[in-house]
């Protein structure tokens, strides 16, 4: 949630500011703002909205500068406005803030009792208010600055600016990511590389607990203890054209046309010479159960891979939505190895129930996308997706490549665990290396799912339903769709029907059925039919099989390839996305910024 970039540059730092930004837009676009010290002088100007309206803003009313910071907000303490909107600022402090002071009540009374009052809603004014009092007390800005992280509890990421100080930027790191960027007499601050990947290509991450000072030509990194910490300078690769659209309207149509491509990169990244590669120490003939934790669509990708993991390698798998496992405390029994997986590796429930994890866990696995992510460098095992930038808040290719290495995890173990034989294994990863190809089909159809997807538009709620490792794919069906059109959508496994749902079903009320000619497809088109009595509208997605057997009154179908069983999670999310995604137009929604969301989430 929220962007942070900061700048001691030796060019204007205004367009920079808001360039940078609108690579982190997809974090928070309920407001933006940007402040800079000139002559000496600190300004700051805000706007609510989009990003392009504090570009209008500043056209009008520009902002000088060499030094400066810029924020764009996903709203926690606060409605989106002007007033709330970051940089805060006070007497000679501007502070941007990434996460939630959880005692800001308690600093506010502080405040109050030494006559100060507030003119925002937000956690985060208290502590620019909070450095300015230390300051009028006669402390120096980076005193100053330390004194009030000193005294924040919750998560954080934090950036202060001071009036007469044009070579000096303080940074904090405690649950939300930042990232250092060393340039040529510069020096950058973000929330992660992707907005300092124009500027420069050696980062510096700060660990949890961090706090540090920059000016132009230094950096002094002080751990949670405050003593000197010597962080590595990294050189990273990324791809800036990733963060452009390449032509399609939408990052999201970007990225459902990426996923042959990166699903490729996966594959022949795990699995070179016919044989998987993976870490060595990742021994599943020494686990006894697998524990996976992760929240949003990569807890679907859970779900559907632990039907893989106990039907082919046969360990029992328990998945947990971070968000409860942390608090739930879970016993976790000798032989239990945690799988965290998060596209974005900075997920706070999925983080804060890693470290639960490391206290009782045999050995803690990440599948993550951001290979320098928290998440991913506190894992003792990681395991990169290889999707590439994703910017979308709808995720589309980081789905199918985690479900792309999950199942390669998966196949392993069925291999170490003496389920599968070298032959079978070989005939399931030449399987495999097709699913490219089929997904470049899948993706022909996308007509068809436009036509179907404007009859769609006009409904207020949707069901989808699946069996199997499908029942997972029917839930993210739902989310995806719920996400960017806004039309009420629910998953169900397809044996659940008659145990409530069905009393959702009339004629105005579209039922999605996901359903390959598998072992389970006579059960799926049971319930089909069930629907179908009762005057619901079916759209089936299924094969051309599986469209012959259906037999009449089906609303509408989508036709995909015929598919190894296991395989077909990572098929039939394409029309899945395809759906949401031109539902959405149709609906005239933003598709890559929906209302309320934001794409990496760094609070509780």
């Amino acid at each position: 949630m929220c962007g942070i970039i900061g700048i001691l540059g030796n060019h204007e730092a205004a367009p920079i500011l808001v360039d940078a930004l609108r690579r982190l837009e997809y974090r928070g676009y309920d407001s933006a703002g940007i402040a800079t010290v000139n002559g000496g002088i600190l300004d700051r100007r805000r706007a609510v909205g989009k990003l392009v309206n504090l570009a209008d803003l500043l056209v009008h009313e520009p902002l000088a500068g060499k030094s400066g910071i810029g924020h764009t907000r996903w709203a926690t303490h606060g409605a989106p406005s002007v007033k709330n909107a970051h940089p805060h600022m006070t007497g000679r402090v501007a502070v941007v803030h990434n996460g939630i002071v959880e005692n800001f009540a308690e600093l506010r009374a502080e405040l109050a009792q030494n006559g100060i009052g507030f003119v925002t809603d937000t956690d985060t004014e208290t502590i620019a208010l909070l450095a300015q009092l230390h300051i009028d007390q006669g402390m120096a800005p980076v005193e100053a600055a330390k004194a009030t992280i000193d005294k924040l509890h919750g998560a954080f990421a934090l950036c202060f600016l001071f009036e007469g100080e044009e070579d000096l930027i303080v940074v904090a790191r405690k649950g939300s990511p930042l990232a250092i960027g060393h340039g040529n007499g510069e020096m950058f601050v973000g929330s992660d590389a992707i907005a300092l990947a124009p500027m420069t290509d050696q980062i510096t991450y700060l660990e949890e607990g961090d706090w540090a000072v920059l000016t132009r030509t230094s950096l002094e990194i002080r751990d949670v203890n405050n003593a000197l910490a010597n962080r590595e300078k990294r050189t990273i690769q990324i791809d800036t054209a990733q963060v452009e659209k390449g032509g399609h309207k939408h990052f999201m149509s970007k990225e459902i046309a990426e996923q042959p491509s990166v699903v490729g990169n996966a594959l022949n990244h795990y699995v070179r010479g016919g044989a998987i590669q993976l870490p060595t120490e990742l021994d599943f003939t020494k686990i006894e159960r697998l524990t996976m934790v992760a929240c949003g669509t990569a807890y679907l990708a859970c779900l559907t891979a632990k039907y893989w993991f106990e039907q082919i390698a046969r360990l029992p798998v328990e998945v947990d939505v971070a968000s409860e496992f942390r608090y739930r405390e879970p016993p976790m029994t000798r032989g239990t190895v945690a799988l965290f997986v998060s596209q974005s590796g900075e997920t706070a429930d999925t983080l804060a129930a890693l470290r639960y994890a490391k206290e009782n866990a045999d050995q803690i696995v990440s599948v993550v996308n951001v290979a320098e992510s928290s998440i991913s460098r506190e894992a003792d095992i990681s395991l990169p997706i290889l999707a590439g930038t994703e910017i979308s808040v709808a995720s589309t290719k980081g789905f199918t490549c985690q479900l792309t290495v999950l199942l390669i995890m998966a196949l392993h173990a069925a291999h170490q665990r003496g389920h599968l034989t070298a032959e079978q294994l070989a005939e399931r990863l030449d399987q495999l290396h097709t699913m490219p190809g089929l997904m470049n089909v899948a993706l022909a159809g996308s007509s068809a799912v436009k036509a179907v997807s404007r009859k769609l538009a006009s409904a207020t709620d949707i069901l989808f339903l699946g069996r199997g490792a499908m029942f997972p794919l029917a839930l993210e069906g739902a989310l995806k769709l719920k996400e960017i059109s806004y039309i009420h959508a629910e998953g169900y496994a397809s044996g659940e029907l008659k145990h409530g749902p069905i009393a959702l079903v009339d004629k105005k009320t579209p039922v999605i059925v996901f359903a390959p000619s598998d072992a389970l497809f006579d059960k799926t088109i049971s319930n089909m039919q069930e629907v179908m009595a009762r005057g619901g509208k079916v759209l089936l997605i299924t094969d051309s099989a599986g469209a012959q057997q259906a037999g009449e009154g089906v609303w509408e179908t989508l036709i995909l390839p015929e598919v190894d069983d296991a395989l077909a999670p990572l098929l039939y999310a394409i029309p899945a996305q395809q759906i949401a995604y031109h539902t959405a137009i149709a609906k005239g929604t933003d598709v890559d910024q929906p209302r309320n969301l934001a794409k990496s989430v760094t609070v509780e």
